[in-house]
């Protein structure tokens, strides 16, 4: 099934932050989050085992617990057990994304992406997200960001393992979808060029946004829309970068990348525009985009994403951007306004 034909709308809720991502988020604050997501009629959330390690998988689902299941869509991850003993949450090597969920649980995270691990990693969902099936599974994180010159071996253990786990799950009705969670377009188009197994579709996070959008664009989203799958973009505001935040990529953005949301916003302020409407409006005018899901950790923060998804963004606007080079001169935008 596509993503486009199982997700509920436009935009979802994306759980990382529940995390404890970048900060200990009180338990009546994260709750209240999900809380307000739903009101707003959000019925697509997205968490993961490494979020938190199992924090943000618990926290969802005390918050979706008594919603009728059959009103929602919940799509976790496989590819990382979280174990009950506790380990040393700064000796944890993650790549490119230390110290992210260095406010998480300190049970101990062990990568496994073998077809044992993949089911065990579902059933293990399943009980701290309390409830009886997910509709969509991501093998996470298979990439160089995380692993290094080491990703291409690991991503050929998730290809005998989580893969062909994850396509037997889905033909059996099991889950309704699997594809890769990824940051970089790397391994999903290295996934789109095998043979089989043949994913649904893809969640990936920071390569399609108003700040870095050019290799997806020319590489990645032509073969999406040849296979007819549906891509789900998490992080449009590049960890916060395009929305005033100190972070992009996980990390202290760069210098260069300042001087470009400055540009942006400096065109944005002229045009009486919310950088957060540039950003979700952007993302979603690709026709290969199902949804997007920014991340929310404080109630308020929803309500700004579904005001910047209705505010009229002028042809102007984006003309401006693209006659800057601040956009590539092939994205698709949204030219109503």
């Amino acid at each position: 099934m596509s993503l486009k034909d199982l997700l509920p709308g436009k935009l979802g809720f994306g759980a990382a932050p529940l995390g404890n991502m970048f900060r200990d988020i009180p338990e009546d604050e994260a709750l209240a989050t999900v809380a307000a997501a739903w009101d707003s009629g959000i019925r697509y959330f997205d968490t993961a085992p490494f979020y938190g390690a199992g924090l943000a998988e618990l926290r969802l689902g005390t918050a979706l617990a008594g919603r009728p299941r059959g009103d929602y869509v919940v799509s976790t991850k496989v590819g990382r057990l979280i174990m009950d003993e506790i380990e040393d949450v700064g000796a944890r090597d993650l790549g490119e994304k230390g110290g992210v969920f260095k406010y998480g649980r300190p049970n101990r995270i062990v990568n496994d992406y073998s077809g044992e691990a993949t089911l065990r990693s579902i059933e293990d969902s399943l009980k701290r997200l309390r409830i009886d099936h997910v509709d969509i599974a991501f093998v996470h994180d298979v990439a160089q960001d995380f692993y290094g010159d080491e990703w291409l071996g690991v991503f050929e253990t998730a290809r005998k393992g989580a893969f062909k786990a994850l396509d037997r799950l889905r033909d059996e009705g099991v889950i309704k979808a699997w594809g890769l969670g990824v940051n970089r377009v790397e391994p999903i188009e290295l996934l789109l060029a095998l043979d089989g197994p043949r994913p649904d579709g893809f969640l990936l996070a920071g390569r399609y946004t108003l700040l870095d959008h050019a290799q997806a664009l020319q590489r990645l989203m032509p073969m999406i829309a040849e296979h007819e799958l549906g891509i789900i973009v998490g992080g449009p505001y590049s960890s916060g970068a395009l929305v005033g935040g100190p972070n992009f990529e996980y990390a202290p953005a760069a210098p260069e990348i300042l001087d470009k949301v400055a540009r942006i916003k400096a065109i944005a302020d002229r045009h009486g525009i919310s950088m957060k409407a540039a950003g979700l409006q952007f993302v979603l005018a690709n026709p290969a985009v199902a949804a997007v899901i920014p991340g929310a950790s404080r109630p308020e923060r929803i309500a700004a994403d579904h005001a910047a998804l209705a505010e009229i963004i002028p042809a102007s606007f984006w003309c401006e951007l693209r006659a800057a080079g601040l956009i590539h001169s092939a994205a698709p935008v949204p030219m109503a306004g």
